[in-house]
């Protein structure tokens, strides 16, 4: 890590002094992995040259010297595909990023097969509470550009990406405009307008509308409509993020106004458009049936004439991971099956058997971690239990939180259940790399955990431990998954070995990530001391990713009844040092500095034991062999290219 500080300093003292022209500032900003705001910065630090360059923030994917989503964890630095096919499913079409390209011909395929065993509940992203709605939303819906695999923008709904050259990037950082395509239209034959990427900001922001993509959008301070196809995005002080809203699956797609206009409060989220969006993207809901599957239909108003390839779609929910390799790789029940999180010594024996598919091997971006409640669920305010304003009985003590994490085995969790799926980290934010903190490190230490507990007063009584009266006893909730409660196992052992009582409890998947507020099972709501899952950044200026720790707006940062548990902080930390940072971050153009003040984030979760970081997990998806077509991005959903898919037997 101190030789990548002295490169970017290196690189940043070069512009200043005027030493660095703009094809200097391209080549070692993508070898050094900078995302598309960290060069776009240093281009306008360096003005104007002749050197005849026009150069863009759409680093191409396969020239580039380096990633943003390098993987630190793993031997391979790029995709890769186990069996037959390549990385990309021998793609031959004519996108490097999921763009547009000749197709092979509207509705010429037959049906194919998606299998999410974390059924879907919603289709409306911006209600999103993880992967699995937003992937099955994805057909349907869609951002504005996309994200290849170097975390550079490529467009989508945009007719290009906006740079400095093109005047798309105010030269003082204070705005971005966007132009978009005028050959679209939503599914329902009406008009893709300016005004209705409008809207989704208003809908986005709107705290009666309480949607989980909040953080994401408020960064936007106003919007302005040029034309019919053209609008700018404002911001109160320069964004090296300016990309972050309206890219992307995860939480960048755009709303048809014409559709959701009426629906700007709290009747938003029990819209029908949630359970049959109207979209812009290939496919059209054909029919949903929440926590189970979607069908979808070709999109006959789709604006590439000989896209999509498949004449529908069916996405199957439920099961298990296991049961979804077993069905990409040997029974060809299925044609992509998603997040192939198997024990190491069963997936390998699957993949030794594999006939009919294989395993695709990303750069991982996301963390299997341990977050801890800070707040008191078992306390009720107005109904509600672990709400703002009430304090866990055992985790106000630090030396509590902190023995917790020397009782974490990460060594054994990584090293024997994810083996090349996944290694063991301390952090809770690992991509872009140069973000990945050097500063923390895994210890399992159960004699310092003991002595830490004796300090805070959890002394034992027979073999287990009490604390001002109460016996400390924990439940730790997370999704049903073999592999996920056997790592309940590992860390329940550790904790009863030093007088710790832990319950377990496993939730459906589709329950557990469910945007139900009446739901008291959902992550959000946070009803145990404990849980776990996995989560990482979705952009490679990962401040949306952060923004889950802040607190400074505790009406919308913090998940709670009062905003339908839509805030991004379940955890209920609050810690104004931390938001300061994150302020911080979120206006500074310098990449050495954004670097120190992401790391400084990290660290000052980690050492605060807000989150306890497990594993750096690789991503791991499942394809058939017949299926080609597919760019991968470890930034998107991998349906993001679907338009593209297609078959050869």
């Amino acid at each position: 890590m101190r030789d990548l500080y002295g490169d970017l300093e290196s690189l940043q003292s070069a512009v200043l002094a005027g030493r660095a022209n703009r094809r200097t500032i391209l080549k070692r900003g993508a070898a050094l992995g900078l995302s598309a705001p960290v060069i776009a910065g240093l281009l306008a630090a360096c003005g104007s040259d002749d050197d005849g360059d026009s150069p863009t923030a759409t680093t191409d994917s396969g020239s580039s010297e380096g990633s943003a989503t390098e993987d630190t964890g793993s031997d391979s630095e790029e995709p890769t595909a186990e069996g037959e096919g390549t990385a990309a499913g021998e793609s031959t079409t004519e996108s490097e990023s999921g763009g547009e390209s000749s197709g092979q011909g509207r509705g010429a395929g037959d049906l194919l097969r998606l299998l999410v065993w974390q059924a879907p509940t919603i289709l409306n992203n911006h209600f999103s509470q993880g992967d699995k709605d937003g992937l099955a939303s994805r057909l349907v819906l869609e951002p504005l550009i996309n994200l290849d695999m170097d975390g550079q923008p490529q467009p989508c709904l945009a007719e290009e990406v906006p740079t400095l050259e093109n005047g798309g990037i105010a030269a003082d950082g204070m705005s971005v405009t966007y132009k978009l395509k005028k050959d679209v239209v939503w599914s329902d034959g009406e008009p893709f307008t300016a005004a209705d990427v409008e809207f989704t900001w208003q809908y986005a922001t709107n705290p009666d509308v309480a949607s989980t993509t909040f953080a994401t959008y408020s960064a936007i301070s106003e919007v302005e409509i040029v034309d019919e196809h053209t609008i700018t995005f404002k911001f109160e002080a320069p964004n090296p993020g300016w990309f972050t809203p309206f890219s992307a699956a995860y939480y960048g797609t755009v709303l048809p106004k014409h559709i959701l206009g009426d629906m700007l409060g709290s009747e938003a989220r029990n819209a029908p458009f949630n359970l049959n969006p109207i979209g812009t993207g290939p496919y059209k809901v054909k029919e949903f049936r929440p926590g189970d599957t979607v069908l979808y239909e070709i999109n006959e108003n789709y604006r590439e004439a000989d896209k999509p390839y498949f004449s529908q779609v069916e996405l199957k929910g439920g099961g298990d991971a296991t049961s979804a390799a077993r069905a990409v790789l040997q029974t060809g029940e299925t044609d992509y099956a998603w997040n192939l999180q198997v024990e190491k010594a069963v997936l390998d024996k699957l993949k030794e058997d594999a006939t009919t598919g294989r395993v695709q091997v990303n750069p991982g971006l996301s963390v299997e971690q341990v977050l801890l409640n800070f707040a008191d669920p078992n306390t009720e305010v107005d109904g509600a239990r672990s709400e703002p304003g009430t304090e866990h009985p055992f985790f106000k003590d630090k030396n509590v939180r902190e023995a917790l994490r020397l009782a974490t085995d990460q060594d054994t969790i990584a090293t024997q259940l994810y083996g090349d799926g996944g290694s063991p980290t301390a952090n809770t934010l690992v991509a872009p790399a140069p973000f990945n903190s050097p500063n923390t490190s895994t210890e399992y230490d159960l004699d310092k955990a003991a002595a830490l507990l004796d300090e805070a007063g959890a002394t034992l009584d027979g073999n287990i431990r009490k604390m001002d009266g109460k016996e400390l006893a924990l439940v730790f909730t997370t999704t049903s998954s073999p592999i996920r409660q056997k790592t309940q196992e590992i860390i329940k052992q550790s904790f009863e070995q030093i007088g710790i009582t832990v319950e377990i409890k496993a939730i459906d998947a589709g329950v557990y990530f469910s945007s139900d507020a009446g739901n008291p099972d959902t992550v959000s709501h946070f009803y145990a001391d404990l849980t776990m899952f996995t989560n990482g950044p979705s952009s490679p200026f990962p401040l949306d990713y952060m923004s889950g720790f802040k607190s400074d707006e505790p009406e919308t940062d913090i998940a709670q009844q009062s905003n339908q548990w839509s805030g991004n902080n379940y955890n209920r930390w609050i810690n104004d040092d931390f938001n300061k940072l994150w302020h911080e971050a979120a206006t500074e153009l310098d990449p050495a500095k954004q670097a120190e003040l992401f790391i400084a984030m990290n660290d000052m979760v980690i050492n605060e034991v807000v989150r306890i970081g497990l594993v750096h997990r690789a991503g791991l998806s499942g394809f058939s062999n017949r299926l080609k077509g597919h760019t991968p991005s470890s930034w998107e959903l991998a349906v993001y290219d679907i338009a593209n898919w297609y078959a050869e037997e």
